[in-house]
């Protein structure tokens, strides 16, 4: 009897043919841009370094489209988002050491919110690997070792023969959910090398898949149907498993109202009569959800912002899903269910009776404006016109990337994202510098839409530099910097805490002078002129950048 299991594919004779004859001139570095074009990847970010020429001199013989940043770290952003917008693996190319950590920030970023990147970095030449300390540049003891507590999985080669499958086991681990950023290093020689080994032409780029086991989602669907007040918070792993749609059904079906975390944001209908919108910060939504008897809470792992800084207490029982294993039940006891979203979304719908409840629509309403009138009483009509003026400029189906700055504070609990996987930001390692690159990246992965970045004045000075990327690649990218001479949020927080800030001014450059130095058209806008002054730089083709000089305040916190 056959398995399916020992089926192989024969080559065909032209496939025998390519094999037996490879051309020549080829190194390890085309071993390395063959596997990831047969895996399907068409474009990938980086920047050269010495020890990675191998890899950058194979591009120019391979039909991969590269865009390269100036700075490694704004690379991996970019890399995040391009991987967020298609879902697909996102090659970034690194060079070894300085090149190599400074994208460690930014694969934390890509870790916190499950964005599926491909690091592959070279590595010092093979004799130098061990931990000797044989004075090669750029030389680690262990270069691996700083990755391992920030990526995935981390995949060593040592020899050219380990190229295909390294990069293939990676781009898998990449896309099993959760999403997550990898690590390849490949030796500068083993890259350099001419290779006999023929051309990559095939890998399995399909990744496992983490169906719920049945025993759980039978329980789970039997105490959602028996409810008397059902809830659901929804978080990034309802985006990232594409299962909007689910989420809608199911809360529809029990009449379940839904709360979207930060991550989740867009994963439900904004004006939908079951939403609570992304008010999770916020005391009156807190209690509405520790008074659920049963609350599912999906795709997220009820960490500090999704738990209104661990101040939710809940009372009746929780059901969580969450592809992540590690934060099953981290922080609350509950059900837990280990799956992807989606398919555990549809076993829930399988097998869910439906619930009527006339009064749950009326209990959202209730709770919203409770939320409304707490802010209302803080006189932030600054803020909230400031946030309004951005929704109302940019297109419906854009996304936009935010920076940790006071406007994306406000955009998390009060920005309608119109959709899921629109709205994108760094809440999930929290590190200044997201926003810009970011935007770049989506660009690149949807060129027919505008994208909006949104910083303060001092997280844009860590992607100054992108500006010649934007320029040079003429990406469809508005940059709006809030500028308030420092760093905002700080200042706040200092003042609050101390009395006083430090460390939080900013002598900061004329933003509007350096775009136009770089060829980027800039406008300086007021708050009651950003409305039109951002549609018209959306509207055009090209980067743009658009400042605002604002002091923006936040609004008062509920979990003290």
């Amino acid at each position: 009897m056959t398995h399916d299991h020992d089926l192989v594919l024969r080559p065909t004779e032209a496939q025998i043919s390519a094999a037996l004859n490879p051309p020549a001139g080829r190194n390890g570095g085309d071993l390395v841009v063959e596997t990831l074009a047969a895996l399907g990847a068409t474009t990938v970010f980086g920047l050269p370094g010495q020890h990675a020429l191998g890899v950058f001199d194979a591009l120019r013989r391979s039909d991969l489209r590269y865009i390269g940043l100036r700075v490694e770290n704004n690379a991996g952003f970019a890399a995040d988002a391009y991987g967020r917008i298609t879902g697909e693996a996102a090659p970034l190319l690194l060079s070894t050491g300085p090149g190599a950590l400074t994208s460690l920030a930014a694969l934390q970023e890509a870790a916190a919110a499950s964005a599926p990147v491909l690091a592959i970095s070279s590595q010092i030449p093979t004799a130098g690997l061990g931990g000797g300390r044989h004075g090669y540049l750029h030389e680690l003891p262990d270069q691996a070792a700083s990755f391992r507590g920030v990526v995935k999985s981390v995949h060593t080669v040592r020899a050219q023969s380990q190229i295909p499958s390294a990069i293939e086991a990676a781009w898998k681990s990449a896309l099993t959910a959760p999403h997550g950023p990898v690590w390849v290093e490949v030796p500068q020689d083993v890259l350099l090398a001419e290779t006999s080994i023929p051309v990559v032409t095939g890998g399995d780029a399909f990744p496992e898949e983490l169906p719920p086991r049945p025993e759980l989602t039978a329980v789970a669907a039997d105490l959602l149907s028996n409810a008397a007040r059902p809830a659901i918070i929804a978080g990034g792993g309802v985006v990232r498993a594409d299962a909007s749609r689910k989420l809608r059904q199911l809360a529809e079906t029990l009449q379940a109202p839904v709360v979207t975390t930060p991550g989740g944001k867009g994963a439900f209908p904004w004006t939908h009569p079951l939403s609570l919108q992304s008010w999770i910060e916020d005391r009156h939504t807190t209690d509405f959800l520790e008074d659920a008897d049963v609350l599912l809470v999906v795709g997220s792992g009820l960490g500090e912002l999704s738990s209104n800084y661990h101040t939710f207490r809940p009372r009746g029982r929780v059901v969580q899903i969450e592809a992540d294993l590690g934060k099953l039940e981290s922080n609350h006891p509950a059900l837990g269910i280990h799956a992807d979203a989606r398919l555990a979304l549809q076993a829930l719908l399988e097998t869910v009776s439906p619930r009527e409840d006339a009064q749950a629509a009326e209990r959202v309403r209730d709770v919203l404006a409770r939320v409304s009138a707490r802010i209302a009483a803080q006189e932030l009509t600054l803020e909230q016109d400031v946030l309004a003026s951005v929704r109302k400029a940019l297109p419906a189906d854009s996304p936009s990337f935010w920076d940790m700055t006071i406007l994306a504070y406000w955009a998390w609990s009060a920005f309608d994202a119109k959709g899921p996987n629109h709205m994108h930001s760094a809440q999930g390692a929290g590190g200044l510098g997201y926003g810009f690159p970011a935007a770049l990246g989506a660009a690149v992965a949807d060129p027919t839409r505008p994208v909006l970045a949104v910083s303060g004045d001092g997280g844009a000075l860590y992607s100054i530099a992108e500006l010649a990327t934007a320029r040079q690649y003429a990406l469809n990218v508005t940059w709006l910097i809030v500028d308030d001479g420092g760093y905002g949020i700080l200042r706040e927080y200092m003042t609050d805490a101390f009395g006083q800030a430090t460390a939080t001014e900013l002598t900061r450059p004329d933003f509007v002078a350096l775009a136009e130095s770089f060829g980027v058209p800039g406008v300086r806008t007021t708050p009651e002129t950003l409305a039109d002054d951002l549609s018209k730089a959306l509207g055009s083709p090209g980067p743009s950048v658009v400042v605002l000089p604002a002091v923006l305040r936040m609004f008062a916190p509920t979990h003290r």
